[in-house]
């Protein structure tokens, strides 16, 4: 059922970040950098991982896109994407100064499942995760879900918004991925810095909840 998109969520704010990593106390004087934090952005083949990455990094983030070739195409669907000429082989990364205490650290994950062989290694040291959707084709997230789910990691899911639309409702996508009430199901647009910084700051919540505990 094709709805209008949700809006983004509101009201997240960054409380005190030391639980994630105790640290001692600074020098008298001294600043202190703000507190690394590593997080991940996973999701199926062409939903808008590195369109995420690159609009909400503060730096040039750095992309291991290669050509879509004739072989790969017969692989990966193109049917929604058929504009899509590269894709991610192996990360991306940037990073994001939320506030002078915290810095996160973005790695986003490749999409086919030909390159899950890799995915241990990324996610390493994460404190959450945000799993992007295409509600066109659900199943292609399923593998993240899963993932995330077995290895205990907090994450929410993130509904891309494509031509500003979804085609399913948030309660709709959460009862298809079959993920509970306590997993953020939330709809973002990965073109917008100020969409894709939101969707991220609900994860960074969840993931300080879950260290609170």
């Amino acid at each position: 059922m094709a709805c209008g998109p949700s809006p983004t969520p509101e009201g997240y704010r960054v409380t005190p970040t030391e639980p994630l990593l105790a640290r001692g106390p600074a020098a008298p004087g001294a600043v202190r950098p703000p507190l690394p934090v590593k997080m991940v952005i996973a999701g199926g083949f062409g939903v808008g991982k590195t369109t995420a990455v690159g609009a909400i990094s503060e730096i040039e983030p750095l992309t291991t896109e290669a050509s879509i070739t004739e072989v790969a195409a017969g692989v990966d669907d193109l049917t929604h994407t058929p504009r899509k000429t590269t894709t991610t082989v192996a990360m991306d990364f940037g990073c994001l100064t939320i506030d002078p205490t915290l810095k996160l650290y973005l790695f986003g994950t490749p999409g086919q499942e030909r390159f899950g062989f890799m995915w241990d290694d990324i996610v390493e040291g994460a404190v959450g995760g945000l799993v992007i959707v295409d509600t066109r084709r659900l199943d292609d997230c399923y593998a993240a879900v899963d993932y995330f789910e077995h290895k205990g990691i907090p994450f929410a899911v993130a509904v891309n918004a494509f031509d500003g639309r979804v085609e399913h409702t948030l309660e709709e996508v959460r009862w298809a991925l079959d993920v509970s009430d306590g997993v953020p199901v939330v709809v973002f647009d990965a073109r917008e810095r100020g969409s894709v910084r939101d969707a991220l700051l609900v994860v960074l919540e969840l993931a300080l909840a879950r260290t609170e505990r």
